[in-house]
């Protein structure tokens, strides 16, 4: 089954083949895959972590975000669980809206000074900060999630296959749209969420050829706000569901709080993203408009890193967090997809088998 990426158009842009405001989508079914060749990859054994110390730099908004940081709490948490890490041996420290580079950079070199090891940076922000503070400390081992790009025989990059789940979630949003229309909204105009686009593009068209999609973005490349601007989220979701889309996916860290809220007040659904939303204490009063989330796991890659940090099988852990080993995903809380619950798993598999290969740009 061929899929093609979605040809970019700026910082908004309106893709697809133009459904029909009645909602004629006309639907591909979905491939066949043996079983056989869509398994997942075992889990690891478990290592004795109790002698570490981990600590743990967030993103803004940190534990509580309600998804990207959350995420990471749940590894770091699983790990005290599940691991013998002692929880008095755990760090964590929080970047601040509108700081600098130099902050996210000291709030890391902090971490080191103070014994923890290995020191896991959550997000792309830190790349330069990380690539300073592990020359600084070469004995320390430190993890970055969402970056590649620091080359340093003491730093593991945590990074995942977006596109992959997001190509699930984006079938989802065409298998139930009302409207054969439905939209997206991204954080930040970057590479990474781009990715989130580009697979949610490519699922929705290959189930329904004919769908429209509305990609907006809150801010463009350069500009973090986006992921911290729950009222231009709100905005902009309602100006897609004004538009006549029914479904909306949000990749905007705590903006997703504005694009619920818009797609309640519009009847509408959304969807979620990292964790899984649906079952965020912060967004009970919104749950029921999250028909699914594109579940990231950053938690299975920081519990996994933190796992082979204590067994010393770094260097067994896998280039890229992906639908085989748990990576990414989608979550089926609330039971809105359960109906197309076997259409999902049938691109899963495909795309587990390498019979659906999802381009990571739009």
């Amino acid at each position: 089954m061929a899929v093609t990426a979605l040809a970019l158009a700026g910082c908004a842009r309106d893709t697809g083949g133009g459904g029909t405001a009645q909602g004629e989508c006309e639907r591909v079914p979905p491939p066949s895959v043996p079983a056989e060749s869509a398994q997942p990859e075992p889990e690891k054994p478990k290592a004795d972590a109790s002698a570490l110390k981990v600590g743990l730099a967030y993103d803004i908004g940190g534990r509580g975000d309600a998804s990207f940081n959350d995420a990471a709490a749940a590894g770091l948490d699983r790990a005290v669980a599940e691991l013998g890490l002692q929880k008095a041996n755990t760090r964590e420290a929080t970047a601040q809206p509108g700081e600098s580079e130099d902050a996210g950079t000291t709030r890391l070199r902090q971490l080191a000074e103070q014994g923890f090891d290995p020191v896991i940076a959550v997000g792309f922000n830190y790349a330069t900060g990380v690539d300073t503070v592990a020359k600084e400390f070469p004995q320390t081992q430190f993890a970055i999630v969402d970056d590649d790009t620091v080359d340093l025989p003491n730093v593991t990059p945590l990074v995942f296959a977006e596109e992959q789940g997001s190509f699930l979630v984006g079938a989802a949003a065409a298998l139930t749209t009302g409207t054969c229309a439905i939209g997206f909204v991204g954080g930040v105009d970057s590479p990474l969420i781009q990715k989130f686009e580009a697979g949610y593009e490519q699922g929705a068209t290959a189930v329904a050829p004919d769908i429209r999609i509305n990609a907006d973005y809150i801010s463009p490349a350069g500009d973090f706000s986006g992921f911290n601007d729950a009222t231009r989220g709100t905005e902009i979701a309602a100006g897609q569901y004004d538009s006549g889309a029914d479904i909306s996916f949000a990749a905007a860290g705590q903006s997703n709080q504005g694009v619920f809220a818009a797609a309640q007040a519009a009847g509408t659904r959304a969807i979620g993203v990292d964790s899984d939303q649906y079952n965020s204490p912060q967004l009970t009063d919104v749950r029921d408009v999250i028909m699914t989330s594109m579940i990231k796991r950053v938690d299975v890659a920081v519990y996994d890193y933190v796992n082979a940090v204590a067994g010393n099988t770094v260097d067994a852990l896998p280039e890229r967090f992906d639908l085989r080993n748990d990576g990414v995903g989608y979550s089926t809380s609330g039971g809105f997809v359960d109906d197309i619950r076997p259409q999902l798993e049938a691109y899963k598999a495909a795309i587990m088998a390498g019979e659906i290969q999802v381009s990571s740009t739009p």
